[in-house]
């Protein structure tokens, strides 16, 4: 099986196992180059947020993904965890509303914009 698509898998289980609500998984190949991936799930505190993220690190580190790390550490409403080609944010259920990522992401965007 392709390497990126099992991290995709490892990182949802991760999610799921350590209680993530509203896990979603976005395709992201055919709309920008950043990665392949971006999951999108909510927390429900700040220390939920916080130990979603660290689990989320280990597990792409002990997959190969050396690389990866945490942003948003001192936010209480955000976290992202970079894995190079799975992207993964971890939000507060408001601050997801507010920011609409799924939405954002999930539409059909023009071949002349996919350059990002």
């Amino acid at each position: 099986m392709d390497k990126i698509l099992d991290l995709k898998q490892i990182v949802l289980k991760t999610l799921n196992t350590n209680k993530a609500q509203d896990i979603v998984s976005i395709d992201l190949k055919d709309k920008s180059s950043m990665a392949d991936y971006m999951i999108i799930a909510s927390g429900t505190s700040s220390r939920h947020m916080q130990s979603l993220s660290e689990q989320v690190l280990e597990k792409l580190k002990d997959n190969g993904v050396k690389n990866s790390k945490i942003e948003g550490k001192e936010s209480n409403e955000w976290k992202l965890v970079d894995g190079i080609d799975v992207i993964v944010h971890i939000f507060h259920p408001e601050k997801r509303k507010f920011y609409e990522l799924e939405k954002m992401w999930s539409e059909l965007i023009p071949k002349e914009k996919l350059i990002i």
